[in-house]
């Protein structure tokens, strides 16, 4: 978990940085295409709209989820622009992180005064 977490404080650095630059009140998509670019420029590897189909039982349903942003593989950012996080959002994630088989999520609420608190940490229980 050691490496999710180094990835987590950068990506949590360059959130920051588009926030400072554009403030709240844009799209969700801008602020993707501003943060891709954002850790593209630090060297990690970003991979955006990564399909995640549902596997139910004996069928694949390919129509499932698709991940805002995955770093380095590891790192499930989900973006939104929302007054403040739901239970679904969260719920969301966690299920990303299930379906993935991923251990650490980051979902970044662009939409308030100081991005601080528009960051939450997400991590999958081991069961």
């Amino acid at each position: 978990m050691e490496i999710e977490n180094e990835i987590a404080t950068l990506t949590n650095r360059c959130a920051i940085e588009v926030h400072k630059n554009l403030g709240p009140g844009l799209l969700e998509s801008a602020y993707k295409e501003c943060l891709y670019y954002e850790l593209l420029n630090t060297g990690l590897e970003v991979d955006k709209e990564i399909p995640l189909p549902i596997i139910y039982k004996e069928i694949k349903l390919e129509h499932g989820y698709r991940i805002d942003l995955l770093v380095c593989k590891k790192l499930v950012v989900e973006i939104k622009t929302v007054e403040c996080f739901t239970d679904v959002h969260l719920a969301q994630v966690l299920t990303y992180l299930k379906l993935g088989n991923f251990k650490l999520g980051l979902l970044l609420n662009f939409n308030v005064t100081m991005m601080k608190h528009g960051i939450k940490r997400v991590i999958q229980s081991q069961s």
